[in-house]
């Protein structure tokens, strides 16, 4: 159903939501969380109309009130999370999808950024918790700008990286702040070069 979905709105969705994916073959097989700054509900419908591979998106509780819409973000993948506190319900089931041998889209910045000046806001800790405990690799990416009628929107997609040096520890906040930083470091210099590249396109 997911991808009779992606055929029937791929047309459209291209010509009023254009956007480019640089580095697209940097997502890799198999299991990893794919960690991408937050500018606008599009977000997730454009990764899935453009990667056709089916991945699981966290999405905040408040987006599932409506019964038609909350069915289609399941259908898109979505799992409903709750920002505030500890969902450990959510927690469980992305660590299962990720064991499943599957893909996890998280937003680490927890909220939308209006990023037209390409911006990130403070990135969470939920992202390294999940790679350390899956023991999964991240790739890190970046959206140039939040979508809009008829305006390109660029996807940039780092490397994907590891964090090794934390598996077996225990993953306290002290720890848990240590790898969060790697995380952030990781997304700041796909920024750099995202701009660096959009800079020389001028």
């Amino acid at each position: 159903m997911l991808h009779f979905v992606q055929i029937v709105a791929n047309i459209p969705l291209r010509i009023l939501y254009p956007a480019k994916f640089h580095n697209k073959k940097n997502i890799p097989k198999g299991p990893c969380i794919i960690a991408c700054n937050h500018t606008s509900n599009l977000d997730a419908v454009l990764l899935v109309i453009h990667t056709w591979e089916k991945k699981y998106y966290l999405a905040k509780k408040e987006l599932f009130k409506g019964k038609c819409f909350g069915g289609f973000l399941k259908l898109m993948g979505a799992v409903k999370i709750d920002r505030q506190g500890t969902d450990v319900t959510a927690i469980k089931k992305s660590l299962k999808i990720l064991k499943d041998g599957k893909k996890l889209v998280v937003f680490p910045e927890g909220t939308r950024v209006n990023n037209e000046n390409m911006e990130l806001g403070e990135i969470k800790q939920g992202v390294a918790m999940f790679a350390v405990k899956g023991k999964v690799p991240i790739v890190p990416m970046f959206i140039s700008r939040k979508p809009k009628l008829f305006r390109k929107t660029h996807f940039f997609v780092g490397e994907p990286f590891t964090l090794e040096e934390f598996y077996g520890k225990k993953l306290d906040s002290e720890e848990l702040e240590k790898a969060s930083e790697c995380v952030a470091q990781k997304m700041n210099e796909l920024r750099d070069k995202a701009i660096n590249s959009l800079t020389k396109k001028k």
